[in-house]
């Protein structure tokens, strides 16, 4: 994958200062950092489409109660609609300029999403191993996307599991706490904004580094995540921040 983002160096280089620095998403929104993290992600290959934003503690949709505000496409045609093409995405951006965006995972991307928590202590376990990981963002609702390569199509249809369950209950013993956003999901692309104040969906690490085999993170997640799970079940025990 290409580091230049499709040969846009300067792009790739107003990316990388504003990740180094640090800066939140509301920050950078003033100078067109906003569309340029946008089209950094898309130029690394994911592909994007609108979603809702927030409307106070509220969802941008008309759904009454919406399960998820903010966190969903705007369109039933999402999947059909996600795009990599940079034209397009500069539009949606200038047009709907507070929609947040979701990727949509299983045409080149996957995305292993844990809590929080387990998820910064596995990135830095698997750093200071030399594992080489990609993408990393985190959310203010308490969890970490570690974005992958895609698996396709196995020849083992059981090995998956829908993103909206933890996992199989026969699977639940071994991977706890971890959802695999694979074909038919999405999840949102920082950056995003979620209810709240100062609620947001950010890059950790940003989509200049390529993308990895999800099965070189698995090992550590799950061991990760089955600890941050144990922990959380048993406070007297627990070595992790709870959070509330």
């Amino acid at each position: 994958m290409s580091a230049e983002f499709g040969g846009r160096t300067g792009l790739q280089g107003k990316l990388t200062q504003w990740l180094r620095a640090g800066r939140r998403p509301k920050e950078t929104a003033g100078d067109g950092g906003r569309e340029v993290l946008l089209l950094a992600a898309a130029g690394a290959g994911l592909p994007l489409a609108p979603a809702a934003h927030p409307a106070g503690y509220r969802c941008s949709c008309d759904r009454v109660g919406c399960p998820t505000p903010a966190r969903h496409p705007v369109s039933f045609a999402w999947q059909t609609q996600s795009t990599t093409d940079r034209a397009q995405i500069e539009r949606w951006a200038r047009h709907q300029p507070q929609a947040n965006f979701i990727t949509a995972t299983g045409m080149v991307h996957d995305v292993l999403d844990v809590p929080l928590d387990a998820g910064r202590a596995a990135l830095e376990r698997l750093l200071s191993e030399g594992v080489e990981v990609g993408p990393v963002a985190e959310s203010d609702d308490g969890r970490m996307l570690f974005f992958t390569l895609t698996r396709g199509t196995p020849e083992d249809e059981d090995e998956w599991w829908p993103c909206e369950l933890d996992c199989h209950p026969e699977t639940m013993d071994e991977h706890p706490g971890l959802r695999w956003h694979c074909r038919g999901s999405y999840v949102l692309v920082p950056p995003a904004r979620l209810p709240g104040e100062d609620q947001a969906v950010r890059w950790v690490r940003g989509p200049e580094h390529a993308l990895p085999d999800p099965l070189s993170l698995l090992e550590v997640l799950t061991e990760v995540c089955a600890r941050y799970v144990g922990e959380e079940a048993d406070p007297a025990g627990a070595g992790w921040p709870l959070r509330h």
